[in-house]
């Protein structure tokens, strides 16, 4: 039986961070002969080899952020502010990482001035008519992507394990839709994006109203209908919602291209042998049974 064309959308950076930080709180970086930290890449890429023997897919891309600043950051200057920077062992790893999966035939993708999230949303929605897609992250944000087209899957702890979101599972365990999920965010903030959203409601009243209301838009129609407490609350960070409703879209249309042959998955070739071995990745050397 023919395998059925799919494509895995892999958010490149989750992948990284995930998997620098699941060891280097053990100060376990893998340092490799020429002393290079090499622990974040060699997650990643078991992370990658374990979705794709689950996902099967026909073609691969990896999206990046390229940079800190994004259009989100004129739009708030404390988007992100509380970010720090990444450790020094992280740092040589950024490149390390898009020269190894390339060679490792991913494709890599990035834009300027937007996350690597908008670069996701963009390309399944526009893979949406010809291939269907699915999005690999750590990264609940993404969960707003979900689509007849596009499934979401969430890293859970160890290599391959996943919640997997089509609209259904989505719905059954929020009650609401992919898309309604921004204004549930607007509402409540993201902490480690810098927004505060509505100050004082936090998830579950965000998503209560949003279930009720449809949206922020009707939620402010409604407004005599809250609670006092609640309806003070939004009264007096109007402004403030309507900015986190716009930080907390993904933008869905970025200006890239991509070309879908070059996404082709050739499974393991020799190039990804030869970089295993010339870059000392012990781990990805072992799970591929060439030591």
């Amino acid at each position: 039986m023919e395998q059925k064309e799919n494509l895995l959308i892999v958010d490149g950076m989750a992948l990284l961070f995930r998997s620098f930080y699941a060891t280097s709180v053990t100060k376990q970086f893998m340092y490799n002969a020429d002393g290079m930290p090499t622990n974040a890449v060699q997650g990643m890429l078991r992370h990658l080899l374990a979705a794709i023997r689950q996902a099967e897919p026909t073609h691969t891309l990896i999206a990046w952020d390229m940079g800190a600043k994004t259009f989100r950051n004129e739009l708030f200057d404390g988007y992100k502010a509380n970010r720090t920077a990444p450790p020094e062992e992280m740092i040589p790893q950024f490149d390390l990482a898009k020269e190894v999966t390339a060679r490792f035939g991913f494709q890599n993708i990035g834009v300027p001035g937007y996350e690597a999230d908008d670069c996701i949303g963009t390309i399944s929605k526009h893979a949406a008519d010809f291939l269907p897609t699915t999005v690999l992250s750590g990264d609940k944000d993404l969960l707003q992507l979900i689509s007849g087209t596009n499934h979401v899957w969430i890293m859970q702890k160890g290599y391959g394990n996943y919640k997997r979101y089509d609209e259904a599972v989505f719905f059954a365990e929020m009650g609401i839709t992919p898309l309604q999920f921004i204004d549930v965010k607007a509402l409540m903030g993201d902490t480690s994006d810098g927004y505060p959203g509505v100050r004082g409601i936090g998830e579950k009243t965000a998503l209560k109203l949003i279930q009720d209301y449809g949206s922020i838009e009707g939620v402010l129609a409604h407004l005599e209908l809250l609670k006092p407490g609640v309806q003070k609350k939004i009264q007096e960070d109007l402004v403030m919602l309507e900015l986190s409703q716009k930080l907390a879209a993904i933008h869905t249309s970025v200006p890239l291209e991509v070309n879908y042959d070059q996404c082709l998955y050739r499974g393991i070739t020799s190039d990804s042998v030869d970089v295993v071995r010339e870059y000392g990745l012990k781990t990805v050397e072992r799970d591929l049974g060439l030591l």
